[in-house]
């Protein structure tokens, strides 16, 4: 078993011109994740950020979870996570990041213990403030190709079409969740990364 999941953070941008954009993916997920769980985001100005609670069935119980949105920009993740992780005393370990992936094409959800930050910034300040000992998910958003094109690429809405396939990617992620918070990370693995491509 893995340790339970107790608070899982949704990546991105706040703001009407961020909202669609393919970095603003995290905040898609948490936002889908809550609203299919009764829960309700509310701005917490302690934490800089929207947080949200929600009960998770599980197979024969239920466990409680908090979301968290930043609403410090993305490069300044890691001060709202470490604000409502310390003040709930949440272990790194018990943290749960969904962010956009370069590396994945559209249509992939991957989790993944630990690591770097592959260059998300938003990883990136998590990681100075806590350490990188937390779980990600991350949601294919595929490469433009050329790395000066990347900044540009994550600030521009994904096609109609790419938007169907992370969408769907998504909700293949939703649907382990419960196993993934309840400590059970294997075996959400197992399901999510067996799944052919969307």
């Amino acid at each position: 078993m893995s340790p339970p999941i107790e608070l899982i953070v949704g990546l991105g941008n706040p703001g009407g011109s961020y909202e669609q954009t393919r970095h603003n993916a995290g905040f898609w997920c948490v936002d889908a994740l809550a609203q299919r769980n009764g829960g309700a985001f509310r701005v917490e100005a302690k934490f800089q950020a929207q947080v949200c609670r929600i009960s998770l069935a599980m197979r024969d119980s239920s466990r409680e979870c908090w979301l968290l949105k930043p609403t410090t920009f993305m490069n300044r993740s890691g001060i709202a996570v470490a604000a409502l992780a310390g003040f709930y005393k949440i272990p790194v370990e018990n943290i749960l990041v969904v962010h956009d992936e370069l590396d994945l094409p559209p249509g992939v959800a991957r989790l993944k213990q630990g690591g770097g930050h592959g260059g998300h910034n938003g990883l990136r300040d998590i990681i100075a403030q806590l350490g990188g000992n937390f779980m990600r998910l991350r949601i294919g958003i595929g490469h433009p190709g050329d790395r000066d094109a990347v900044v540009d690429y994550v600030l521009q809405r994904p096609s109609l079409a790419d938007r169907q396939q992370i969408e769907a990617a998504m909700d293949a992620a939703l649907l382990v969740m419960p196993d993934a918070v309840n400590g059970e990370m294997q075996r959400a693995m197992h399901s999510l990364h067996s799944q052919p491509p969307m």
